[in-house]
């Protein structure tokens, strides 16, 4: 039998300041911080929590062997879409509200179940942010 995975639990992003990753996460994403202990000898962890998936922070000087990490960490190099129940023009108000100055959108987008309305971000290390809704599911 083939293997098929069917949920994302979490990624883990590279970032050049943990605590300034996670505070603009917690602010403007509304993510829950959480610090975990991935067991003896090794340096506490760092998460984003929402929903049912979770975001590892990672620090982009991290010892390869101790966080066992990818082959090319580079802060600011993702690309990451969230989705969220509130409508476009709301999530825009709150960007500018917070001064997060916004890239693109509203903008129709293909999303994994549909079309999308996304707006986009970058946090600060420079990823690029989707925030999206689908079509007739915001508000």
């Amino acid at each position: 039998m083939a293997v098929k995975v069917n949920a994302l639990d979490h990624i883990v992003i590279n970032v050049s300041d943990v605590a300034r990753s996670t505070q603009w996460y917690q602010k403007i994403l509304g993510m829950e911080v959480r610090v975990f202990d991935p067991g003896p000898g090794k340096t506490p962890r760092t998460s984003l929590v929402f929903g049912n998936q979770k975001i590892n922070v990672r620090p982009r000087d991290a010892d390869k062997v101790e966080w066992f990490t990818a082959d090319h960490e580079t802060a600011g190099s993702d690309d990451l879409c969230f989705l969220t129940a509130s409508t476009p023009d709301q999530v825009v108000a709150h960007l500018k509200a917070h001064g997060v100055a916004i890239e693109e959108g509203p903008v129709a987008k293909q999303g994994a179940r549909g079309t999308l309305r996304s707006v986009y971000c970058r946090d600060p290390d420079g990823s690029l942010i989707e925030i999206s809704s689908y079509e007739g599911e915001a508000g």
